[in-house]
């Protein structure tokens, strides 16, 4: 995108509309990029907002040895990695459970991880991405690929978006971190040893986003969720399917692990109503998940719950007990009644 040199002059002269003429159209994606970084909705929403008051304060020392758009990645990639390494503030409280739940079959570090709504997606355009990079723009957003980069140290994560995700070359990200390009090279290298590419198993994919056999699939699931139905979950779910539920760390893989999972926590809902509100986070079906409290028909949010699919099964639930985004995935803040 070009920067005429009026609106630039201006900026530099300290002109906030102009600034704001120069800066807006990469709000979007510098959003998700911090959120890549930081796996957190609200932790990138802080970073973006520390990024454009450094932008602010640093343009009149902008010299245009690089676009204004790597400028930008330049200054987002730094304040993102200064907060990942602030970790005290990334980790939120766990939960207390209302019930003594069973033993997880781990315990998760990644209790700060928050889903994506893809309404923010849609304000990305296609041209944003280069043709160098590696990883399709779906691949990129996929909770399963956020979820890989926190566990990656710090400069390897943000080595790995610039090159495989965003394309940018190796020199202009060694600039991007103060390093060298050798530097970059072997961050680039051992990222890519440790992550790799989520293949899927014996070659399925994924459905497509709004397909029939996708939209068969979350209709089953909801029905089933809903009804307490656990052999009808079940039987949706691969062999090695997980259960997650940040922030609280618990986590449990296989049918029988997550069986007796939700026998638990249907035994404390007691046949409370609930509904599931279609989404979508990350480029995955979704849910709004409400509970209602008898003799109270409203519904109340209980969560937020996400879908990793292959073929026609379920290999991941992830349910979020989180509450305040509830309005970023435009869902209401309750529902007037739910049906029994």
């Amino acid at each position: 995108m070009g920067v005429s040199e009026r609106i630039l002059d201006r900026a530099r002269a300290g002109d906030a509309h102009a600034f704001g003429e120069l800066t807006e159209p990469y709000r979007p994606e510098l959003h998700l990029h911090c959120y890549r970084l930081l796996g957190s909705v609200t932790d990138a929403e802080d970073a973006l907002q520390e990024t454009m008051i450094a932008a602010w304060r640093s343009i009149g020392t902008f010299a245009e040895r690089a676009s204004v758009r790597t400028w930008l990645y330049r200054i987002a990639t730094n304040r993102a990695l200064n907060a990942r390494r602030a970790t005290d503030r990334r980790k939120p409280l766990a939960p207390t459970p209302p019930f003594a739940p069973p033993q997880p079959t781990r315990h998760s570090e990644l209790t700060w991880l928050q889903p994506y709504p893809d309404t923010l997606l849609e304000d990305l355009a296609d041209t944003v991405r280069s043709p160098d990079a590696l990883y399709t723009a779906r691949e990129a957003v996929e909770l399963a690929f956020i979820a890989g980069l926190q566990q990656l140290p710090p400069r390897q994560t943000a080595t790995l978006i610039l090159c495989d995700v965003l394309g940018f070359t190796l020199a202009e990200i060694a600039v991007m971190l103060e390093t060298s390009p050798t530097a970059v090279k072997g961050y680039l290298q051992r990222a890519r040893a440790t992550l790799g590419r989520a293949d899927r198993p014996n070659g399925e994919q994924v459905a497509q986003p709004g397909s029939l056999e996708e939209r068969r699939l979350t209709r089953k699931f909801a029905e089933a969720f809903t009804s307490d139905d656990i052999d009808g979950v079940l039987d949706l779910l691969t062999d090695d399917a997980w259960l997650a539920m940040p922030p609280a760390p618990h986590e449990y893989q296989g049918r029988a692990a997550i069986a007796a999972f939700l026998k638990t926590s249907s035994r404390w809902r007691a046949g409370r109503p609930a509904e599931l509100r279609p989404i979508r986070a990350n480029g995955q079906p979704a849910f709004g998940y409400y509970l209602a409290d008898p003799p109270d028909p409203t519904g109340r949010p209980a969560g937020l719950i996400v879908l990793d699919t292959v073929g026609d099964r379920i290999s991941r639930i992830t349910r979020f007990f989180t509450y305040e985004l509830f309005e970023q995935f435009d869902l209401p803040a309750e529902l007037d009644t739910i049906s029994e």
